[in-house]
């Protein structure tokens, strides 16, 4: 959430930060609506303070004995009652108003943030490693042989309709091979420590991180209003919501390996086949609790924890920079890192590492005590490491080989029993 106070120091810089993210300016209306709230909030105090005074006045005339001006002076405090009532009100309605207002206003990217509309305008910070060249043409993760029966789409779909899939034998012991290999790394050679979260939250949990209440059709609500969290971003991040932190424990840096669920509101049409996208995935996040003076860097470490991941797997991907077209609602700027997938012959998102700078802890009052004692708001980061399932297919699609077989990564043959290798009939060896 953006700082009333930072827009009505620079409402110009305020309007220049939406314009870069394709909407119109917004000051105006919103710098009215506060002036009205402070106005009602001054009416509501005045109103108070008038009351008290006539209190004071009343206990007074009764000490010196006047009745008739103890009755009146009474009289009169008690009349300011409804005024006081009505005031604070309506202060409280146009508070909630500007709020509500607020809450659904992106973050501002920051200067270093390419312009541009959409992902046509995103920029190429560094690729790392080559495609491989295959003497045959390679199969898309679904079509390999190796996998026939062990990624089980039609089983899913009678469970539970499209965008699932049944992992069976080796793919499942795949699957979790590649978590438990992702988060051991992050924690024996990253410094991340590992967390156990929920996946069932309250709404303000959403509204922390900022899926609420702009992105509702995005994710899924239970009957008893409990939302099934997107991403781990949301209950890792949400550990600090109504803290204060002394400084000198910051960074936190956390991982979590959580069951995810998005509803691919609008995404019709889009990877229909496979599990490229999915209404239920696996993902293993990292989470940041900085200060701000220290956000960017930590957003250049998390996107090297990323990378190492699958730079281990020696899996080949490009890191680029979205622009502000691109960028999702809370981040000030983000990193996407993509995957070479043969059987697409093109790179795929496995990994978004962003910084949201302050505009999350002032959503979830989230603050840490400096050296001077006084409260700031912390900045928070958030970033894949990585998407479980997009870095399965990733897998299987760059070790396929010409028998219907896949070689796998040798780093991960400890979660795997030691074998190296998912023969053409599904069988690790």
């Amino acid at each position: 959430m953006h700082d009333i106070r930072a827009l009505r120091d620079d409402p110009a810089a305020f309007d220049a930060a939406l314009v870069r993210r394709g909407l119109p300016p917004q000051s105006a209306g919103l710098l009215a609506l506060d002036e009205a709230r402070r106005a009602a909030i001054h009416a509501s105090e005045t109103a108070q303070a008038d009351a008290n005074r006539l209190a004071r006045e009343a206990g007074e005339a009764k000490k010196a004995g006047d009745a008739a001006a103890f009755e009146r002076l009474r009289a009169e405090a008690a009349a300011r009652k409804d005024a006081i009532a009505a005031a604070r009100a309506e202060a409280d309605r146009l508070d909630a108003a500007l709020r509500d207002a607020l809450m659904v206003i992106p973050n501002a990217p920051l200067a270093d943030v390419p312009d541009g509309p959409d992902e046509s305008a995103n920029v190429e910070l560094r690729r790392w490693g080559s495609p491989r060249a295959f003497d045959f043409a390679p199969r898309e993760h679904f079509d390999i042989p190796a996998m026939r029966g062990l990624l089980d789409f039609p089983a899913a779909a009678k469970l539970s309709g499209a965008r699932f899939v049944v992992l069976r034998g080796a793919a499942t012991r795949l699957h979790r091979a590649l978590a438990q290999f992702m988060l051991d790394t992050h924690v024996a050679e990253h410094g991340l420590t590992e967390i156990w979260t929920p996946v069932l939250v309250r709404p303000e949990a959403m509204t922390g991180t900022g899926q609420l209440p702009k992105f509702a059709e995005d994710s899924y609500q239970t009957t008893n209003g409990w939302w099934l969290v997107p991403t781990s971003e949301v209950t890792l991040t949400n550990l600090v919501a109504g803290e204060t932190i002394d400084a000198a424990a910051l960074p936190l840096r956390m991982t979590a390996h959580t069951q995810c669920f998005r509803s691919e509101a609008g995404s019709a049409g889009k990877d229909v086949a496979g599990m490229l996208r999915q209404h239920q995935f696996e993902k293993v996040e990292m989470v940041t609790i900085c200060t701000p003076d220290t956000a960017r860097a930590e957003q250049d470490r998390m996107t090297a924890c990323a990378e190492a991941i699958l730079q281990k797997l020696g899996l080949p991907y490009r890191t680029i920079v979205l622009c502000t077209g691109d960028m999702g609602f809370s981040a000030e700027r983000t990193h996407d890192i993509e995957v070479w997938l043969p059987g697409q012959g093109r790179y795929r998102e496995i990994s978004s590492v962003s910084t949201c700078g302050q505009f999350q802890a002032r959503r979830m009052n989230a603050r840490y005590r400096g050296p001077d004692g006084r409260p700031e708001f912390v900045a928070t980061l958030n970033g894949s490491g990585l998407a479980v399932g997009r870095t399965l297919i990733a897998v299987l699609e760059n070790g396929q080989e010409a028998d219907g077989s896949v070689t796998l990564p040798p780093v991960l043959a400890p979660w795997l029993g030691g074998a190296t290798r998912i023969e053409p009939d599904g069988r690790l060896a």
